[in-house]
């Protein structure tokens, strides 16, 4: 492939030139903080997305002494919240064509050309991924067919692999879980699927080791201003910073000031100019996780028309199902929650599409996000009301350089575009851009059986070595020194914060070099666990916090557990998925399910109190010979327990099998111990007298 080949000449050229400034060990948050104090910046990145760290690598290695400061965590807003896909736009270039725009068609073009690229630097954290779209009309097939082969037509040499048609049972053999009745057959294309969290993390990474001075949970207050020798406005000159953390403010002096703040572009723009027009137009986009037995390992699904105009993916993701997106306009917020009618948007959506055979329950809503799409008008543009997706580089009266609007997949080229021109506005003397090619933090060395020296070399399991590897890239390596030794024959070394997920406990700590301040840095971005499964999530939380602690020498871990649960709670839909519970107290029962739910329920309330405990429990569990840990079992019946006085009465048991046939809980850990232990008592039936010996 050309273009690889391309890139690879690229980044032979850029590494001989650059130094790597940190390339063993990355300088500490406190290093950061004083070097941003201590020295004037050529130019200083506020904003940690993708696009602020995307210029700021892109800054320092033109050579250019480069701040970037992000008020909260880097990738803490929408690029840790996107579709995961490294994608051209398969629906820009219908428009293009339908409409012969332009515009859209070289903006199809260029993020092509950027997905080949994406994939190139980040071989750890990015793949192609083969996503199908099923055809329910057989006119369909001739008009996707041509407008797929387009797409591959204009990725040129840079396409990933030829689409092809696949016939009604080709399609279901690859698709089980696809709806039949009337599917005449399928069209399969590719693009890319990364781990957008950790793809932003390893651009800022990058930018650090090459010596940009990088610190997250770093505010700007305002910005600095300086007089015009040649009469002129103003002019930006560094910004009034303040360290989150601690509280403690201070200048940061710089030429340039680059604002990258995605949907809170126009607040640093008044902060410059109060009068200024906004120019973000912000939109919700909602995303669920579902387990992954409703997709297939490795192929996503297109829907190009829902009930209401929208397109909706339905991907594999980190061994789960990822399905979105919705797109309602919205107000900005740093804290944005998944409302309930999307959800149930989205799951209405996926049901019209798989097979009546797969019951799509709202219980199987494992975590849910929403993030802000900063959609953008040029502010230079006659007719303000043309919002495109594509981006917007824009300059004040007093210098600042704004970069907005744009998507995932373009933020080098739109980094590129704006450090041109900033360098232009400032008169900086810098090198020509050098990102493309430029590998990312743990790329270099990479392979895909890397894994496998993980498990040779460590005693790692080979799920855990496989995530290592695919997240960390070669880093990986130094994950596994700080694995602790387990005391089993296997795995020799890493022990899992939750059973079920491969994350481990050296990650925790490793995070911490990676700049993680906080525990929902480690669930969020650091780990993908809260985005996979908020339970699971608040599993592993006070080891998270237990472990952070001792390395941070905090005081109050209880402040911090209480901070990271009203996020999974709020933003990560633990909320909406609790309330499937106590949303309504209506009990949805016939009557012989409840006889026989309330016949279950009296195994177990053995003295007919009406309500059991964690005692009644383990005395039914320990005469079947099944022993829970007390803290495991009160976490289970505190999942029912809806008044919280330490108890399960029966209308909550009853309110609970209702919404478990509903679809509105699934999992259960108490529906599923009861219905298990009443089979395992009602196969042994009653112990007689005689069989016991006569009680001797």
């Amino acid at each position: 492939c050309i273009s690889s080949q391309s890139a690879r000449l690229a980044h032979v050229a850029a590494e001989a030139e650059l130094s790597v400034p940190f390339a063993d060990e990355l300088p500490s948050r406190r290093a950061q903080l004083e070097a941003l104090r201590s020295s004037e910046f050529d130019v200083l990145v506020v904003g940690g997305g993708a696009t602020g760290a995307g210029c700021a690598l892109d800054a320092v290695t033109r050579n250019l002494k480069t701040a970037l400061v992000e008020r909260n965590d880097f990738s803490s807003g929408t690029s840790s919240r996107s579709t995961k896909l490294i994608h051209g736009g398969v629906r820009y270039l219908q428009k293009a064509i339908m409409q012969l725009d332009y515009e859209q068609y070289m903006m199809v073009k260029e993020a092509l050309h950027e997905r080949a690229n994406l994939l190139e630097i980040a071989p750890h954290l990015s793949a192609p991924l083969p996503i199908m779209l099923p055809v329910y009309k057989w006119w369909q097939l001739p008009y996707f067919w041509a407008g797929i082969k387009m797409y591959d037509l204009v990725a040129g040499v840079q396409c990933l692999k030829s689409s092809y048609v696949l016939s009604k049972s080709k399609a279901l053999e690859l698709f089980p879980m696809l709806k039949k009745d009337k599917l005449v057959g399928a069209i399969v294309y590719y693009d890319g699927q990364h781990n957008d969290a950790r793809m932003n993390l390893a651009i800022a990474l990058t930018a650090a080791r090459y010596g940009a001075a990088t610190a997250n949970y770093t505010e700007v207050v305002h910005l600095l201003k300086t007089g015009d020798p040649n009469g002129g406005p103003d002019r930006v000159c560094g910004a009034r910073c303040r360290d989150v953390i601690t509280g403690e403010e201070f200048d940061v002096k710089a030429k340039c000031v680059i604002n990258a703040t995605g949907p809170f572009t126009d607040s640093l723009r008044r902060m410059d100019d109060q009068q200024t027009e906004n120019i973000c137009q912000p939109s919700a986009g909602v995303h669920i996780v579902i387990p992954g037995y409703y997709s297939p390992d490795n192929m996503g699904l297109l829907d190009p028309a829902t009930s209401d105009g929208r397109v909706i993916f339905f991907l594999p993701w980190e061994n789960m199902t990822i399905a979105g997106t919705t797109d309602t306009p919205t107000q900005v917020t740093a804290h944005p929650i998944p409302g309930e009618d999307d959800i149930n948007f989205i799951l209405t959506e996926v049901r019209n599409y798989l097979s009546p055979d797969v019951e799509v329950r709202r219980g199987d809503v494992l975590a849910a996000w929403s993030g802000i799409r900063p959609l953008v008008t040029d502010p230079s543009s006659k007719d303000t009301q043309s919002i495109c997706r594509n981006h917007v580089v824009s300059i004040s009266g007093s210098g600042l350089v704004t970069i907005a609007g744009g998507k995932w997949t373009t933020y080098r080229s739109m980094a590129e575009e704006t450090l041109d021109a900033a360098v232009r506005a400032h008169g900086l003397r810098a090198e020509p851009c050098r990102t493309v090619g430029l590998v990312l933090e743990g790329g270099k060395g990479w392979s895909p059986t890397l894994y496998i020296r993980l498990v040779q070399d460590y005693g790692l399991e080979k799920e855990v070595a496989q995530h290592l590897a695919s997240t960390y890239g070669v880093r990986a390596f130094d994950v596994a020194k700080m694995a602790q030794v387990t005391g089993q024959r296997w795995p020799i070394v890493g022990k899992r914060l939750v059973s079920e997920f491969p994350y481990i406990e050296s990650e925790v700590i490793y995070a911490i070099k990676e700049y993680a301040c906080t525990a929902i840095d480690v669930l969020a971005r650091r780990t993908r666990l809260g985005f996979l499964n908020v339970q699971a999530a608040d599993e592993a939380l006070p080891r998270i916090v237990a472990i952070m602690g001792q390395e941070l020498g905090w005081s109050q871990e209880r402040r911090t557990l209480e901070s990271a649960r009203k996020f999974l709670y709020h933003e990560m839909g633990y909320r909406s998925r609790s309330e499937q519970l106590t949303r309504t107290s209506e009990i949805n029962l016939d009557n012989q399910e409840v006889v026989r739910y309330k016949k279950r329920f009296h195994k177990f309330d053995k003295e007919s109190k009406g309500f059991i405990t964690t005692v009644d429990v383990q005395r039914v569990l320990e005469s079947i010979n099944v022993h829970i840990d007390e803290n495991a079992l009160h976490e289970i019946l505190n999942e029912v327990d809806l008044n919280k006085n330490g108890q399960v009465e029966i209308d909550e048991f009853l309110q609970l099998m209702s919404a478990v046939k509903k679809g509105q809980v699934s999992d259960s850990r108490l529906a599923i111990l009861m219905k298990t232990a009443e089979e395992t008592l009602d196969e042994r039936g009653p112990v007689t007298v005689d069989r016991s010996g006569g009680g001797v």
